[in-house]
C-alpha cells in the first residue's frame, strides 16, 4: 500500500492517455489544416463528453486509481471493510463506535476535515479504539467534482492537515465528497500519497428511510473483500428511532458474524505489503 507521508509516481489511466493524444492530434491537425476545425472540435467535445460522463459512476477506474474492493488475501479471510463518510458527528458517531466495540469490530471513518477541526477528541478517540481516519475532503463541498487542481490540493491538503492533527497520524485514503471525482484529483492524490476508495457495496442510508432495504443493499450476498458504505451523520435519514446508521447497524453487523466475516479497517487490509 502506498504510504501517504510522501508521493508516489503518477500513473495516467488508459483513458487519460487517449485523451491526451486526442489533443495531441487535434493541435497537429490544425496545424497542418487549419480547415480542419470543425472536425477537431466536434473530437474534442465528444472527448470530454466521455471523461464528463465518467464523473457520475463513482466506482470506474477510467478517471484514476480506485479502490472498489479489498485485496484476494484479505477476501480469503472472510475480511470485509464498513466505511463511515460525513462524521465525526457527535450526536452520532459515539453511537457508531460502541456498537463496533460491541461486535468486535473495526471500521475506517471518512471524516470531513472540517469537522474533525471543530470535533478533534472525537477523532481522537476513533483512533484510540483502533477504527482508522481518513480524508473525505476539508469542506465537503458538492461542487467539488467541479475543481481545478489548485483548489483540489488545497482541499485535499487541508483535510489531510486536519486529521492528521487529531491523531498525530495522516490519512492513507482518501474518498471524494458524494463519490465524484474529475481527472484533475489523481495526480493531487498522487502528490500527497494517498489511495483513492469508493466502495463494493452501499445501503443509501443517507436518503433512505426504510431500515431493511438499506440492510437488504448491504447484506444480501454480501462475501469476503468487499467495502461498505455508510453514514455516520445525524444529517442520514432517520426512521423515527434516530440516525439511520445506529438503527441498521445492529443488524447489518449481526449479519456480518453470521456469515463468519470479519470487519476491519482499510490499513489491516494491506499489511501484507500489496498496493491499494
Amino acid at each position: 500500500m502506498q504510504s501517504a507521508t510522501g508521493s508516489r509516481p503518477w500513473r495516467p489511466t488508459p483513458a487519460i492517455r487517449l485523451s491526451t493524444l486526442v489533443h495531441v492530434a487535434g493541435a497537429v491537425a490544425l496545424a497542418a489544416q487549419p480547415e480542419s476545425w470543425p472536425l477537431v472540435l466536434g473530437t474534442l467535445l465528444g472527448n470530454h463528453l466521455l471523461l464528463s460522463g465518467a464523473v457520475l459512476f463513482p466506482r470506474s477506474g477510467l478517471l484514476g486509481r480506485n479502490l472498489v474492493c479489498l485485496p484476494g488475501s484479505a477476501a480469503r479471510r472472510g475480511e470485509i471493510a464498513l466505511t463511515f463518510d460525513d462524521g465525526p458527528d457527535p450526536a452520532s458517531t459515539p453511537g457508531v463506535l460502541d456498537l463496533l466495540d460491541r461486535h468486535g469490530a473495526k471500521a475506517s471513518f471518512f471524516c470531513i476535515g472540517k469537522k474533525a477541526a471543530a470535533y478533534p477528541e472525537l477523532v481522537r478517540e476513533i483512533a484510540r479504539r483502533g477504527h482508522s481516519v481518513e480524508n473525505h475532503s476539508y469542506t465537503h463541498s458538492h461542487a467539488f467534482a467541479f475543481y481545478g487542481v489548485s483548489r483540489l490540493k488545497r482541499e485535499v491538503e487541508a483535510g489531510q492537515a486536519a486529521i492528521a492533527n487529531a491523531t498525530g497520524r495522516p490519512p492513507l485514503f482518501f474518498r471524494a465528497p458524494l463519490g465524484f471525482r474529475n481527472p484533475l484529483l489523481d495526480p493531487v492524490l498522487a502528490r500527497l500519497g494517498l489511495n483513492y476508495v469508493s466502495w463494493t457495496r452501499r445501503g443509501f442510508d443517507a436518503v433512505q428511510s426504510d431500515r431493511d432495504k438499506v440492510l437488504k443493499r448491504l447484506a444480501t450476498g454480501l462475501a469476503g473483500g468487499e467495502i461498505l458504505l455508510l453514514h455516520d451523520s445525524v444529517s442520514s435519514r432517520t426512521d423515527g428511532r434516530g440516525p439511520m446508521v445506529l438503527v441498521v447497524l445492529p443488524a447489518l453487523l449481526a449479519a456480518i458474524a453470521a456469515k463468519g466475516l470479519r470487519s476491519i479497517a482499510l490499513p489491516s487490509a494491506f499489511e501484507d505489503g500489496c498496493e491499494a
